[in-house]
C-alpha cells in the first residue's frame, strides 16, 4: 500500500494535526512493511498559488508552453502524481477562520484539473481520482462537530465536497478538538484521536493478515 501524507498547519513542530497524522502515517508503515509513505510538507515547500501562468497552461500542449508555463504546470503534474499513486491519503491541518490552511487550498487547486483528475461527460461531471482511501486530520481550538458551532465548520464540508467531485468519496475524519480549552481539553482530545488512529491501524493489520 502507497500512502500519501499531506500536512499543512503553519505551527510546525506544535501542530496537533501534523503530529497525530504523521504518528498514523507511521503506524501504518510499521503494521506492514510493504507499505510505502510519500511526505508531501506543504509548509516546508509550500506550493505556489495558482496564477494567470497555471490557468492558461493547463489548457496549452505541453510543446506549445512558456517556460513559466511549463514550470508552473510541472508542479501540478508532481502532486498529481504523487495523488494517483497512493493507495491511501492522510491529509493534516489545522482550522484556520473556520476552514482549511492556505497552503492545503493550493493543494487541492494543483490537484482539481479538468481532464487529468475529472472530465466533464454527457451526465456532467466524473471524478477521476477513484479507489482512494482519505483520513482528514483535523485540530481546531473549540469543538466544530456538535452544537451551536457547527455552522462555522466549513472545513470538512468543503474537503469531501471538493475530493468527492474528484472520485474520492471514501473519506473518514480524524478530529482533535477544543485544544484551546486547557491541557486538559488538550490531552483528551488527542487521546481520543489517537484512539481512532490505532484502532484504523489495528484493522488494517487485520485485513493484511488475513490476506
Amino acid at each position: 500500500m502507497s500512502i500519501l501524507l499531506v500536512t499543512s498547519s503553519p505551527r510546525g513542530a506544535a501542530s496537533h494535526s501534523t503530529r497525530i497524522a504523521t504518528e498514523f502515517a507511521e503506524k501504518l508503515v510499521a503494521a506492514d512493511p510493504s507499505n510505502t509513505l510519500v511526505v508531501r510538507d506543504l509548509v516546508a515547500n509550500p506550493l505556489p498559488h495558482i496564477d494567470a501562468d497555471y490557468a492558461s497552461g493547463i489548457y496549452v500542449p505541453a510543446e506549445a508552453r512558456t517556460p513559466r508555463q511549463a514550470e508552473v504546470v510541472g508542479v501540478s503534474d508532481v502532486v498529481l502524481d504523487e495523488l494517483f499513486a497512493a493507495d491511501t491519503v492522510i491529509l493534516a491541518t489545522g482550522f484556520i477562520n473556520f476552514n482549511i490552511s492556505s497552503t492545503l487550498k493550493s493543494w487541492v487547486d494543483h490537484i482539481s484539473r479538468s481532464g487529468k483528475s475529472f472530465a466533464y461527460g454527457e451526465n456532467g461531471p466524473k471524478g477521476l481520482v477513484t479507489g482512494k482511501k482519505v483520513y482528514i486530520v483535523l485540530a481546531s481550538g473549540g469543538i466544530y462537530s456538535e452544537g451551536a458551532a457547527v455552522q462555522f465548520d466549513h472545513a470538512i464540508p468543503y474537503l469531501r465536497g471538493v475530493l468527492g467531485f474528484l472520485g474520492m468519496t471514501d473519506v473518514d475524519v480524524i478530529r482533535i478538538e477544543g485544544v484551546s480549552m486547557g491541557p486538559d481539553a488538550v490531552a483528551s482530545a488527542l487521546a481520543r484521536a489517537t484512539a481512532k488512529v490505532d484502532a484504523v491501524v489495528a484493522a488494517t493489520r487485520d485485513v493484511a493478515a488475513a490476506a
